[in-house]
């Protein structure tokens, strides 16, 4: 059996899944096909629903980096760009996999990203970034930010000229490079292949590819980027003006039975509002429209991010089907032909059109998915179990993100965690069983670091400063030696050194060797890859058996011979600066100890719903002892009576299964009749309170995770509870199974849509209400045929593959009627029967149906969260959820560490979601505990209790509630394991009693003094 996992494709669902095994020292290959990993993620300067970035959340840890870095730097994550997969052999646990790794023409270790290669290259293409809006040259950076940091040459437009070559100084050029055949083994292996979009020009009516101010959204996405061609300004490709007037026109290569695209891309609706939102805040008088069939906003806050689109933004929504675009020649504007719901044409013209372009699996794929066996559906799409979701139909192989479904950022996040934590349980399973002896775990390390930290910050200051340089790029963008023979005259320097960048373990060689002959306790690396480099020689330093060091960098490659390398003079004066005053400071600053603290690899999940359930099998199959609290006398929840989903699945019987699985799992203590009391300590050593039939219990646990479920809303809206014949969807499904001949006979049906969602009580999408209301549809069609149906709805949200089940209830004759929220459908009854009026669009006038049954679509809302919130220290949002970390890239993760917030207590959410969110939450909290220590933040604050007068102010300033006030000194005192360095106390503390390590005020102020003097 092997234990390493293959991770093919390094978009954010690969990464996030990549990030989340590494932390459980599992050796993680991501292969991608392109030069750099990170997918579609680059483009996006701002994401929705916050209009912010915050990916850096992905990270198990506290987040520090974005995670195309994060992956970069991890010890166990191994980053295999340009890579195909060849041919995949073996089976679970012992997988062979050979690839094709494609020529860079750029060697990654020698490229010092000088530019002039890129300076002196003839050959001028479109760029491939942003759709071909700006042009590059055939050697360059892929992106900005790309991952690995190198030059790269693309074969397809390069001549092999040579021009590049003869100005490559490090000779890092090799035109003559041959793609390699590569081979590894993993015991299992993910799916993140990801999406590509639409190809617009397909749509010839809407005129991309003629018309040059006819932009697809990833065009428009690349304008709007800060670092594109127009600065993040709106402009028309045609003249470069700033349109007054945009139209995006949602739905292209979507919704389209015609086109072999009959499923919805679920991103489309936000993604455009949120464009259309950043050009309004670049240019607040342009206007723009918004021409779409339904607003797809299910997601959390995603309701209300659109109606924020319309109210603050006064960006308009006109719902119909454009039918072409056509340029006016003589202005170069676009005069789009539209039909709305009453049957006429209008036409209006606009200075751009925008294209929001659906989401395609890879054609490029195809091939591999074929070798690795996998199914897929008619689409494309993977093939996988509703309520297996990551499972491919080859055991050991496991998918995420969008290559599973079209899926936004948080989907695709907890995707990936979801399919981290399935091959964790499968892995660690083999491993149990491969284990004669029985080993459940890693050896406990001693904590070697605080006596590591003590040793270093006793001794005298002994600095060595490392100039890493890449075949002389540095040197001959500075001049240095003035400076560096001026530092080696500094008090506490004991070594200046050259190191050759070209290879990272020869260079941490001769720094180790420098460290351990020289007695150095402090380290400065300063040049090109400064920081990788400083990284590396900080995790070495902390081995056992190593010299204990304090480990600084100093971009003086990256930041100033790069960037000034027109001004000589200026960029080695500011090198120099930098250079002293990391001196100064490695000086003078007091080294953080490295803190670890021993965990309790024990798991809290309070809630026996779908979502608990399924998060509390999967740590037990993790190998974690897991408490399973439930106050309800039986496991399941709501789900135990939730049928079959709208694409076929048993739900009740599943959790019925389930119930039986986790009630039997030795690793797993069930509690029910059980409410949670409190909960005190912090990460890796929490306890709480918890009542079983009236007695009292303490639990100790490292990690909680959160899935109390939530409830239909209660409504009295629409004559519910007072007549026998309206009823909810829930009441009516089952109806529908026992066969009531209410439903059977009836006549007419009448369903009406967002009951007590999507309104000023609950502002929110309930998510689930329109699926249900589908399935139920195509149900009663088949038991009733003749019946009439009629759905007043304001917007049908059927995303993903759920749109085709919605063609299907319109081609039973069922009627999906529109009604406006100003206007809401009124409902009466008299001799018992329920009349129901309603505007019809179409016809424009208001309608009268006698309804023998009406079915309400009543939306959902969570239990009452206050005193869970309050009790765990946990927030809620505004409608009552309890509330995430990062909406967007931390999804299920809380603002407490080690909390975790899966299914309905967390956002209206499917089955499938519920399962997903669990299993999501299973690998973060497995990652947080596995080891049984785990180290907290190093540049910790500190307190000089001479100083300290005990006012308390820092205690109110900490936000992780890391300081207390002693009841016995009546001085400050600083929790080391909550602690995360961030340095609010010490900025508050009036007397300067409050410092933080590394980062003392006094040594602050050297190193301010050498900048700025």
């Amino acid at each position: 059996m092997n234990r390493d996992v293959a991770v093919i494709g390094g978009g954010i669902a690969g990464l996030q899944a990549a990030l989340v095994l590494a932390e459980k020292d599992r050796c993680v290959y991501v292969l991608d096909s392109a030069p750099a990993i990170g997918g579609y993620f680059p483009m996006l300067d701002r994401q929705f629903p916050t209009n912010s970035c915050g990916v850096c959340f992905m990270s198990p840890k506290p987040p520090a980096y974005c995670p195309i870095y994060e992956s970069d730097f991890h010890e166990n994550v191994k980053l295999l760009t340009g890579c195909d997969v060849a041919a995949v052999a073996g089976k679970e646990g012992d997988f062979e996999i050979s690839y094709r790794r494609r020529p860079r023409g750029v060697d990654a270790d020698r490229c010092t990203l000088c530019g002039e290669c890129e300076r002196v290259c003839p050959v001028e293409m479109e760029s491939r970034l942003g759709g071909g809006l700006e042009k590059c040259k055939a050697i360059g950076m892929p992106f900005p930010q790309a991952i690995p940091r190198s030059f790269v040459i693309d074969w397809k437009a390069c001549t092999k000229c040579g021009e590049c070559t003869k100005v490559c100084v490090p000779e890092a050029i090799d035109l003559d490079e041959e793609p390699q055949q590569e081979m590894l083994k993993a015991g299992a292996i993910i799916l993140g292949f990801g999406f590509e979009p639409f190809q617009a020009e397909l749509k010839g009516e809407f005129g991309f590819g003629r018309y040059p101010n006819v932009v697809s959204s990833i065009q428009y996405e690349r304008m709007l980027s800060l670092s594109g061609p127009t600065g993040g300004m709106p402009a028309r490709p045609s003249d470069g003006r700033r349109p007054r007037k945009v139209a995006f026109i949602q739905c292209v290569g979507s919704r389209d039975f015609a086109g072999g695209r009959d499923y919805c891309s679920s991103v489309c609706c936000m993604y455009a509002t949120k464009q259309a939102m950043l050009s309004k805040d670049r240019d607040r008088d342009i206007e723009e429209t918004v021409f779409y069939m339904d607003i797809r906003a299910m997601g959390k806050d995603y309701e209300r991010y659109c109606e924020r689109a319309k109210d603050t933004y006064g960006i308009r929504y006109v719902r119909c089907a454009v039918s072409t675009v056509k340029e006016l020649q003589q202005t170069g504007n676009l005069l789009l032909t539209c039909g709305v719901e009453n049957g006429d044409l209008r036409e209006e013209e606009f200075d751009m059109v925008v294209l929001s372009v659906g989401l395609s699996p890879p054609e490029s794929v195809r091939e591999t998915a074929a070798c690795l066996g996998v199914e897929l559906n008619e689409h494309g799409f993977c093939a996988t179990r509703e309520l297996d979701p990551t499972a491919t139909s080859v055991a050991g192989i496991f998918v995420a993100g969008a290559f599973r479904r079209p899926n936004d950022i948080p989907g695709t996040v907890v995707d990936a965690c979801c399919a981290a934590a399935d091959v964790s349980a499968m892995l660690d399973d083999f491993e149990k069983r491969e284990n004669a002896a029985g080993d459940d775990g890693p050896v406990a390390e001693e904590p070697a670091g605080e006596a590591a930290g003590r040793e270093a910050e006793d001794e005298e200051p002994r600095i060595g400063v490392f100039i890493s340089d890449m075949k002389g790029m540095l040197a001959g963008a500075l001049d240095m030696e003035k400076e560096l023979d001026a530092l080696r005259k500094e008090e506490n320097v004991e070594l200046i050194d050259t190191l050759d960048t070209g290879s990272l373990e020869d260079a941490l060689g001769k720094m180790e060797k420098a460290v351990s002959e020289g007695g150095l306790n402090r380290v400065i690396v300063a040049g090109y890859r400064s920081r990788e480099i400083a990284l590396a020689m900080e995790k070495r330093s902390a081995r056992p058996g190593q010299r204990p060091c304090m480990v600084d960098s100093v971009g003086i490659g990256e930041q100033c011979a790069s960037v000034h390398g027109g001004d000589r003079e200026l960029a080695s004066g500011k090198a120099a600066s930098l250079l002293r005053a990391a001196v100064r400071r490695a000086r003078s600053a007091t080294p953080g100890r490295q803190g670890r603290k021993e965990v309790c690899a024990h798991v809290l999940v309070v809630g026996g719903g779908l979502a608990g359930l399924s998060a509390a099998l999967n740590l037990a199959q993790q190998g974690m002892e897991v408490t399973l609290v439930e106050k309800a006398k039986e496991l399941g929840g709501s789900a135990l009576t939730a049928g079959r989903t709208l694409m076929g699945s048993d739900v009740s019987g599943f959790v019925a299964a389930l119930v039986k699985t986790v009630e039997k799992h030795p690793k797993i203590e069930v509690l029910k009749g059980a409410i949670f009391g409190r909960m005190e300590g912090n990460w890796g050593a929490y306890r709480s309170r918890i009542s079983v039939d009236g007695e009292d219990r303490e639990i100790s646990h490292g990690a909680m995770i959160v899935a109390s479920g939530g409830r239909e809303a209660e409504q009295k809206e629409y004559l519910l509870g007072e007549n026998e014949n309206v009823v909810t969807q829930h009441g009516f499904e089952e109806m529908l199974a026992r066969g009531d001949d209410r439903a059977l006979k009836a006549g007419t049906v009448v369903m009406i849509q967002c009951v007590g969602s999507r309104d000023d009580d609950r502002p929110y999408c309930s998510k689930t209400c329109c699926v249900q209301a589908v399935k139920n549809v195509l149900k009663l069609k088949e038991l009733n045929p003749g019946v009439n149906v009629i759905v007043l709805n304001r917007d049908i949200r059927t995303s993903g593959f759920h749109e085709q089940k919605y063609r299907e209830a319109r081609e039973t004759g069922a009627l999906f009627v529109r009604y406006e929220r100003s206007e809401k459908p009124a409902v009466s009854t008299s001799n018992g029967v329920v009349d129901v009026s309603f505007v019809d669009g179409l016809v424009g006038e208001r309608i009268k149906v006698a309804a023998d049954l009406l079915v309400l679509s009543v939306g959902v809302e969570p239990h009452d969260n206050r005193d869970l919130a309050e009790s765990v220290g946990l927030e809620l949002t505004i409608d009552g959820f309890l509330a995430e970390a990062n909406p967007k890239a931390a999804p299920v993760d809380s603002v407490t560490r080690g909390v975790y917030l899966v299914g309905l207590c967390n956002s209206p959410c499917s089955a499938e979601d519920a399962i997903c969110q669990g299993k999501a939450a299973a690998a973060r909290a497995a990652a947080l505990l596995w080891k049984p220590f785990q180290e907290y933040a190093k540049d910790q604050a500190y307190v000089r209790e001479n100083v300290c007068s005990g006012c308390g102010l820092c205690v109110t300033a900490c936000p992780y509630d890391a300081r207390v006030i002693d009841e016995v000194s009546g001085k400050a005192q600083v929790a080391g394991d909550l602690c995360k360095g961030c340095g609010t106390c010490a900025v508050t503390c009036p007397n300067g009693a409050s410092q933080q390590h590394n980062f003392e005020k006094a040594t602050m102020m050297d190193v301010l003094d050498e900048v700025i003097g």
